[in-house]
């Protein structure tokens, strides 16, 4: 039997960097029974808890990368509603058009995926009037400000074999990530910043969180 406390997915479903302050799973919405998509899920903690915790009727936790999902079947293999997916997001979502209800990236695929690519496979998985939430840095991780444009900058970052690469990430400007879901057809956007100001050493970090609406087809 699967055991949220022991696995760490009991508690609630954090947004920002740090995973310390709200909101929570309300802004997914109602996804009990639902068909739900996680971006760029790593082990698929959150997944596990939307699956599990949340009730949804199957949550695809996709990520690129193989030690991820390796990783997340062995800790959640044993939650019944939940499928893990080692694929590209884009490609995933293009596949299975018109499949999900809901649809989320905390700080995932949107994140490491043009968002001119990933939007448009995002909405053409999503049914009418499908949810998109995505949460995503607010400015850099060393505080220069996000873009004004739809430009990636060059990313350190650590393989899982434990070697260094450069990866693109877009860090983007909420006026930018507000015209791009609207011109993609999204509609009834929310938005907000979460703002932590850091202790014991972390630095302060904001996180971009927005809601939004798959427009009618």
């Amino acid at each position: 039997m699967f055991d949220a406390r022991a696995r760490g997915v009991e508690g609630r479903l954090y947004w920002d960097w740090y995973q310390r302050i709200g909101p929570g799973a309300e802004v997914l919405g109602e996804v009990a029974g639902q068909r739900v998509a996680d971006l760029g899920a790593g082990v698929g903690r959150q997944a596990a808890h939307v699956a599990e915790v949340l009730g949804a009727g199957l949550v695809l936790a996709v990520d690129t990368s193989p030690a991820q999902i390796n990783r997340g079947r062995e800790l959640f293999g044993d939650v019944s509603a939940l499928e893990f997916v080692q694929a590209d997001a884009s490609t995933t979502l293009r596949a299975a058009p018109g499949s999900l209800d809901v649809a989320y990236s905390y700080y995932g695929a949107v994140d490491f995926t043009d968002p001119r690519v990933l939007l448009p496979s995002i909405a053409a998985a999503l049914r009418p009037g499908g949810t998109l939430v995505l949460s995503t840095l607010a400015h850099y991780k060393g505080g220069r400000p996000a873009e004004s444009d739809v430009r990636p900058a060059a990313i350190p970052m650590r393989r899982d074999d434990g070697t260094q690469t450069t990866v693109q990430r877009w860090v983007l400007d909420l006026p930018v990530w507000e015209k791009l879901l609207t011109e993609t057809g999204f509609t009834d956007l929310t938005t907000d910043v979460l703002r932590d100001p850091g202790t014991d050493g972390q630095p302060p970090m904001a996180t971009t969180l927005i809601r939004a609406t798959r427009g009618a087809a």
